[in-house]
C-alpha cells in the first residue's frame, strides 16, 4: 500500500491494499480504509471510523473526531462514510453521541464542498452535493439527491428532504420539503418545485406538474398546513411522489417550511 513515510498510521488501522495515505497525515486508532481510498496530505482521521472504497479526503479535512457538544463525555460512538465521496478541503466530519445514536454516518457518491461542516449525528443520504461553508447542527438528516447552496446553514434536528435544493446563505430552522427549491432572505421560502433536478434525473412531466400543483396549495393559497395537505388530497391525483411529500408534511416534528 501507498502510505507516505511522513504519515502517522496506528498500527491498529486497517488500510486495504490499494489505498493511499499521504504526507503528513494522521490515521488513528480503529479506522478501517476500504480500497481506492484516497487521503491526501494533512488529513486528519480518528476512531471508531468505518471507510468505504473510491472515497477521496483532501487536505486539511478533518474525519472522526470528537464532537462539539457539551454533553459529550467521550462515549465510543462511530462514524461511517461510505463509497466515491468527495471530501474537499477543510471539511469537519464529527463523531456521533450517546443521544443521538452514537453514528454519523454519510452514504455514497456525495460531494462536500471546501469548508462543509457535518455535526455529531447527522445522516447524509446519497447522491447530495454540500456546497462550500454548508454548516449542519447535530442530528440532522439530509436526504439523498439534496442540494444545498454555499453558505447555508441546518439547525439541529431539521430534516431536508430527497430531491430539493436550498439556495446559497439560506439559514434552515424547520424542515425542507422534498422535490422543493427553498430559499431565503430574511426567512425560508419554499419557491415551487425544483424542476431542473426532478428533470435530470428522469421525473415524468405529470409528476413534476403535480409537484407544481401541491406546492402552490401549500405556500400561495392562504390555507394553513393542514388545509393545504387537505386540498392536496382532494384535488391532485395520487402518485409516489405525492405521496412522499404528503408524509414528510405529516411526520415532520419542527414543522415545515412553506
Amino acid at each position: 500500500m501507498a502510505i507516505h513515510p511522513t504519515a502517522i498510521v496506528d498500527p491498529t488501522a486497517c488500510i486495504a491494499e490499494s489505498a493511499e495515505v499521504g504526507p503528513y497525515s494522521i490515521v488513528g486508532a480503529d479506522v478501517e480504509i476500504g480500497p481506492g481510498t484516497q487521503i491526501k496530505g494533512h488529513v486528519c482521521m480518528e476512531g471508531p471510523l468505518r471507510i468505504g472504497r473510491d472515497n477521496i479526503f483532501y487536505p486539511y479535512s478533518t474525519v472522526g473526531l470528537a464532537p462539539q457538544d457539551l454533553k459529550y463525555k467521550g462515549e465510543r460512538s462511530y462514524t461511517t462514510i461510505g463509497d466515491r465521496n468527495k471530501i474537499r478541503e477543510f471539511v469537519t466530519i464529527h463523531r456521533g453521541t450517546e443521544g443521538g445514536g452514537m453514528l454519523t454516518s454519510i452514504g455514497d457518491d456525495n460531494l462536500l464542498m471546501a469548508y462543509v461542516h457535518v455535526a455529531h449525528d447527522v445522516h447524509v443520504e446519497n447522491h447530495t452535493v454540500l456546497a462550500n461553508a454548508v454548516t449542519t447542527g447535530g442530528h440532522v438528516v439530509i436526504g439523498e439527491w439534496a442540494v444545498i447552496g454555499a453558505g447555508s446553514a441546518v439547525h439541529q434536528f431539521c430534516k431536508v428532504g430527497r430531491h430539493a435544493i436550498v439556495g446559497g446563505y439560506t439559514v434552515i430552522t424547520q424542515d425542507v420539503l422534498p422535490f422543493s427549491m427553498t430559499v431565503s432572505e430574511r426567512e425560508a421560502k419554499v419557491f415551487g418545485a425544483n424542476t431542473t433536478g426532478l428533470e435530470r434525473r428522469g421525473f415524468s412531466a405529470e409528476a413534476i406538474g403535480a409537484l407544481h400543483k401541491a406546492f402552490r396549495l401549500l405556500s400561495r393559497s392562504g390555507l394553513n398546513t393542514s388545509q393545504a395537505v387537505a386540498r392536496i388530497r382532494e384535488e391532485i391525483s395520487r402518485s409516489a411522489e405525492i405521496d412522499e411529500l404528503l408524509a414528510f408534511i405529516e411526520t415532520s416534528k419542527r414543522g415545515v417550511i412553506k
